[in-house]
């Protein structure tokens, strides 16, 4: 029995020690896992500083990838992983300069893009077709050398070298590009005109030639197509009128024109009262050559608003030069009234409107009456890069002039600007009148503006006149030639009179209202301040202007120097420094300082306009004359159109209106009439 117990009691006695055995082991296997997942303590400081090392070299990596994605560059390596905590090797000045140069890097880039972005846009809106007529660009007609001429400057001119070319271009801030740029000469004298131009000049009280005038007159003389650009009362006009005077003078020596021949040159303006003030200037100097016995140069005027029977008077004796709008010019074309035959030489006076949007097909049409080379010239206060490189397209190696930056404003004016309400402005008018003796001239947008102020005025008793598009020519005329002889104290005028007319006594221009484009508002100003002369500006300004305008004028300001208001100190266009970057400040589109050509609000004006359907009807849509226009056309109705088709309607409204019977037509009352 004992041995029995014994036996039973030691198998327990041997699973007790098992599980004794078990339990110890898991307790030390426990133990081993607590030792291994034993974390050493750290003071805080020193876990905060390690936590602000990661989130640096985090903040490192994230900057690194974005430079990478702006620049396009491939991964750098393990340099960059360098923490920017405290190192005792890298002062915090050097770290700080480090971090500089990475934050101008990425600058760079983003104008690098911002360059990219804008070539786009300027790629999308450039004209694809070159400034030529239809037959030259069907014929692959293209010329490689300019015109020839006779004249030559002064031998002592030629013998001096290209490096006092260059200092009397820097002396009078004048910019060329080209090849084969002629000398600048710096008297009348020099650039060979007859005696009777000379005189005719000193009694204009002109002395020595502008700028413009120094380096223009001699590229024009050589035969050169040339692209002119200055500010605005700089003399370009005396630039294209002179040439063309003595070329038209050669000509007649040589073989005298005969009955309906010519003309010899063009002259296009865009507006009446700019032709008209051209055509004077070149028979003021015609008349003064006739009478020091040289042939009879004739000039002609063709602008609309006049009689084509007096136009065709001088055309039909031969006529030398002529001065024309586009429309008048393109009627007489087409009716063969005029030709274009032995036609030479072209000038576009304010070239970037001719160019621009309306007017680029009026400009095509025009040179494919031209039957051979022609020396093209264009001119303008205002011509951004994109019309200039547009323009190129039409010239033979053309030589690029600039005095000053295109678009800049006169420096020889005093730029006001003053916020005034719009309830406010005409009694504010009158107080501004005070500013400077007569002869003023006001300016506003809107021609019910134009007559609004007119009246006014002459209701408190100022001698003042009007012009704008809505009146007739002889109107026009007459309001012109009354202020010009001093018989009027104001004109009030649209932006018709603020290309190219030239008031040289104006002291004082009124802008009542702030136009829609920088480039208005620059020719308005101009009609100041000309021929040395200083002149004030005032210009008003409220809520209604356009915010991008007002920057565009900020930036005027500031350019010439002249004092910015409180209002238009506090506007802000964002990092003002990427206003200039690729060598050209503002807006390559427009011209305007304040923005760039990715915020142009006259480019997005103009996709606008070409996005929408047009409103007027053209000439091409409009049906056959026996078919009336504004009959109504019921939807659905098949039969209609092919009523319309066949030309049916026309032959059922005859049988309508003339038939005499009853039994034709009952519903007609009964009578012998």
């Amino acid at each position: 029995m004992r041995a029995a117990r014994m036996a039973e009691s030691e198998p327990e006695r041997k699973r007790a020690r098992t599980d004794e055995a078990t339990a110890t082991g898991s307790r030390s296997e426990a133990e081993d896992e607590d030792d291994e997942d034993y974390v050493p303590y750290v003071p805080l400081r020193q876990r905060r500083q390690l936590l602000l090392q990661k989130l640096l070299q985090r903040r490192r990596k994230g900057a690194a990838e974005e430079e990478q994605q702006d620049s396009g560059s491939e991964p750098r390596g393990d340099e960059d992983d360098i923490p920017l905590g405290p190192q005792s090797n890298v002062s915090l000045l050097d770290q700080h300069q480090h971090l500089k140069e990475k934050a101008e890097a990425r600058k760079e880039s983003a104008k690098e893009k911002q360059l990219k972005e804008e070539e786009k846009i300027l790629e999308s809106v450039a004209e694809g077709r070159a400034l030529m007529s239809v037959k030259e660009m069907a014929k692959g007609i293209t010329y490689d050398d300019p015109i020839k001429t006779s004249w030559t400057p002064p031998r002592y001119v030629l013998s001096m070298s290209e490096e006092r070319h260059e200092r009397v271009r820097k002396k009078y801030h004048i910019l060329v590009e080209g090849d084969g740029i002629p000398p600048p000469i710096k008297s009348f004298k020099e650039m060979k005109f007859p005696a009777a131009i000379l005189r005719g000049l000193k009694k204009k009280g002109i002395h020595h030639p502008t700028p413009i005038q120094i380096q223009g007159i001699p590229t024009i003389l050589s035969g050169r197509d040339m692209i002119g650009i200055a500010f605005t009362g700089s003399g370009k006009t005396l630039v294209f009128t002179l040439p063309v005077i003595m070329f038209c003078l050669e000509q007649e020596k040589r073989l005298p024109f005969s009955k309906r021949e010519g003309p010899y040159g063009l002259i296009i303006c865009p507006s009446r009262e700019l032709a008209r003030q051209t055509h004077g200037i070149l028979e003021y100097y015609c008349r003064l050559l006739q009478e020091d016995s040289s042939p009879l140069l004739r000039c002609a005027l063709c602008i609309g608003g006049m009689s084509v029977k007096e136009q065709m008077e001088t055309i039909r004796h031969g006529v030398h030069m002529m001065v024309a709008t586009p429309g008048r010019l393109m009627d007489l074309l087409q009716k063969k009234m005029v030709s274009l035959d032995i036609c030479r030489y072209l000038a576009l006076d304010e070239a970037d409107r001719m160019i621009d949007m309306g007017f680029e097909g009026d400009i095509r049409t025009i040179f494919s009456y031209f039957k051979g080379q022609r020396q093209t010239l264009l001119f303008s206060a205002t011509m951004p890069k994109k019309i200039q490189n547009f323009a190129k397209s039409a010239l033979v190696k053309p030589v690029t002039i600039n005095v000053g930056r295109a678009g800049a404003a006169s420096l020889d004016v005093i730029q006001e600007v003053e916020y005034v309400k719009e309830e406010a402005k005409m009694v504010y008018l009158l107080e501004c009148l005070q500013k400077t003796p007569p002869p003023v001239l006001i300016f506003a947008e809107k021609k019910a503006d134009v007559d609004a102020i007119h009246e006014y005025l002459l209701l408190k008793g100022v001698e003042a006149v009007a012009i704008h598009g809505g009146k007739d020519q002889e109107e026009r005329t007459k309001a012109i030639e009354a202020f010009r002889e001093g018989k009027k104290d104001v004109l009030v005028a649209t932006d018709v009179a603020s290309k190219g007319l030239d008031f040289p006594a104006i002291q004082h221009v009124i802008n009542y209202d702030m136009p829609e484009e920088i480039e208005n508002y620059v020719h308005r100003i101009g009609r100041t301040g000309r021929s040395g002369n200083t002149g004030i500006a005032t210009t008003f300004i409220n809520k209604a202007c356009d915010e991008s305008v007002l920057m565009d004028l900020k930036a005027l300001l500031l350019e010439a120097k002249q004092k910015v208001p409180p209002v238009l100190q506090v506007l802000h266009c964002g990092d003002e420094s990427m206003l200039e970057i690729g060598g050209e400040r503002g807006c390559a589109f427009c011209g305007g300082l304040g923005h760039r050509i990715t915020d142009c609000p006259k480019l997005e004006a103009m996709q606008t306009k070409q996005a929408s359907p047009s409103d007027r009807q053209r000439p091409s849509e409009v049906g056959p004359w026996y078919l009336p226009q504004p009959l109504p056309k019921p939807a659905g109705t098949e039969l209609w159109k092919e009523l319309i088709a066949w030309g049916l309607l026309w032959r059922l409204r005859v049988n309508f209106l003339y038939c005499d019977s009853e039994k034709d037509h009952p519903d007609r009352p009964k009578g012998n009439g």
